[in-house]
This record gives C-alpha cells, sequence and structure tokens, in this order.
C-alpha cells in the first residue's frame, strides 16, 4: 500500500542542509525512480549515527496516523522498535532495564547527552531531564563482546548510547560515550563526563585484530546500534 521500507547505512542523516546528502534529499530521486505519484514521508526512521529500518509512506494521513501509534505505545508500556547492538563488554547480567534521567549538559564549546541519576521534580517539571527507560537482553556473547536486544520505552536523543555506557558495556563505534566507562585492573567502572572528555574509542589489541583494524583506523569505525524491527498496528 503506501508503505515502503528500506535499510539505511550508519552515517545518513535523516534532515540536512540544502546541498548536503540526507534521507529527506534522496526522497523526491527514490519516487521517481519507484514510479510514485505521491511524495514520500519519514514516519520512522534511526538516528544518523544508525543503520537499520527506515519506514516510509506516500500517504500523510497514513504517515501522522503511525507516528501517533508509536508515540501512544510508548506510553501505553509497550516496545514497539527493537534495536540490535554490538558492545564492548558483556552486561554482568543477561537481561534487565536501564532507567534513569537524560539531559542535555554544556561540555566546552558543545552539547552532550549525560545521565542524571537522580533529578530533582523542578527540572522534571521544567523538563530540563526526562526519565528513560531501555529493556535490554544478551542474545549472544563472544570473548568480550556482546549482541544485545535493545528496547526503548522511551525517546531521547543518544538514549542507547548512554544506557550502554551505564551498563559499562558501550557500544562498538561510540566515539562519543565510550571514554566514560574507565578500567582499573580489568574491572570497569563509570567515569562522570566531566571528568572523561570525548576521544576516538579505545579497544583492546585482540579485538582490533578480530576487526582487521590498526588503532589509526579506529576512528572510520560506525557505531554498531542497528533498528531492527518495528511493530506496526
Amino acid at each position: 500500500g503506501a508503505l515502503l521500507a528500506l535499510s539505511k547505512p550508519p552515517g545518513l542523516p535523516i534532515l540536512g542542509r540544502p546541498g548536503d546528502l540526507s534521507l529527506d534529499a534522496l526522497l523526491p530521486a527514490l519516487r521517481r525512480r519507484l514510479g510514485l505519484t505521491a511524495d514520500l514521508h519519514v514516519v520512522k526512521a534511526p538516528a544518523r549515527e544508525y543503520s537499520g529500518l527506515v519506514l516510509l509512506s506516500s500517504c500523510y494521513h497514513t504517515t501522522k496516523k503511525l507516528q501517533q501509534f508509536f508515540t501512544s505505545a510508548r506510553q501505553r508500556g509497550q516496545y514497539p522498535a527493537t534495536y540490535r547492538a554490538i558492545t564492548v563488554g558483556v552486561p554482568a547480567e543477561v537481561e534487565g532495564e536501564i532507567c534513569t534521567g537524560l539531559c542535555w549538559q554544556q561540555q566546552g564549546d558543545r552539547a552532550m547527552v549525560v545521565p542524571v541519576p537522580a533529578p530533582g521534580r523542578r527540572s522534571l517539571a521544567r523538563k530540563d531531564v526526562k526519565i528513560t527507560l531501555t529493556r535490554y537482553q544478551v542474545l549472544s556473547a563472544v570473548g568480550g563482546s556482546a549482541l544485545l536486544q535493545l528496547q526503548p520505552r522511551t525517546a531521547f536523543p543518544e538514549q542507547l548510547q548512554v544506557h550502554l555506557t551505564l551498563l559499562l558495556c558501550p557500544a562498538l563505534g561510540d566515539h562519543e560515550h565510550s571514554s566514560h566507562v574507565g578500567r582499573v585492573l580489568g574491572v570497569p567502572f563509570f567515569l562522570t563526563p566531566e571528568t572523561a572528555p570525548t576521544r576516538t574509542q579505545v579497544l583492546d589489541k585482540e579485538l582490533l585484530s578480530q576487526l582487521g583494524l590498526s588503532p589509526r583506523q579506529l576512528h572510520h569505525l560506525p557505531l554498531y546500534i542497528h533498528l531492527q524491527e518495528l511493530v506496526l498496528p
């Protein structure tokens, strides 16, 4: 019918400035190639850094109906979106939930998302902080890495990356938040964003060898978080 699904590579933004490469800029060419008469709209798509399922619609009414469904499903306690992630480190528990406040915080000349474990009532009322929740399950673990299923109950920028660092298992290719997980004698612990500046993710020699990468190539490593499945009404 009106729906079209495709798979997005990591690094492709949904929206961009005029002249920049983005999913939105590609939609007219895609419509012409498929011979569609109506314009395509983005119903649901993963963030720029993520890969995975993009849901498009050629009917404005269908687009709005589905977007409202995703919002109301989360409010009802359901999990309409399922992600997969490869992590550096294996969670202590095979399944569970991560629940924390998140907010934007200025760090030098840039803003980043940081956890707020015990937000005050005023910050919640002002919506400076949002309570976020993600359900996770370990699907597989080999050596020091794991394949996780992630189901966010809430929607906040970079929520999955921050929640994985709170599990002390940052996503592979996360050059934004992985520096917040430190190690002493092999034991991981959480570092506050103020004490751990952002840097290219550091991997051990064994994992680098398995990936076929040199330390100099690490900054090219994409983020291994993938939108795997969407539930439709």
